[in-house]
């Protein structure tokens, strides 16, 4: 698969719920693959479309929670479910270096 994200991705294991920032009553669980500071990896079992755009919650290793709105930028099927590439949207520049220091230390533990 080509690379698109501009940054580098960490793996996360993380299991968060989003949701549609449109649609008040609908919240999904997805398993989170990866994270770098512009946007997430995650896999999910509901088709989700191209440019929604969603609300989540975000918990780093460290416990710091992110609260950040992603939008779908592709999508892949793979056997029972999908994997989605999101990009953040208003990320602040804070919650952007924490991410790069959680992948500093993600770094040094492997």
């Amino acid at each position: 698969m080509e690379e698109r994200r501009k940054n580098a991705r960490t793996k996360l294991e993380s299991k968060i719920v989003i949701k549609r920032v449109d649609q008040e009553d609908q919240e999904m669980n997805i398993e989170v693959i990866d994270v770098s500071k512009s946007g997430i990896g995650f896999s999910c079992s509901e088709p989700l479309l191209i440019g929604s755009v969603y609300k989540t919650v975000l918990t780093l290793w460290t416990k710091e929670v992110l609260h950040v709105f992603v939008e779908i930028v592709r999508i892949e099927k793979k056997d029972d479910c999908y994997v989605y590439g999101g990009i953040f949207i208003g990320m602040s520049e804070i919650e952007a270096k924490r991410i790069e220091v959680y992948q500093m230390f993600a770094q040094e533990n492997q």
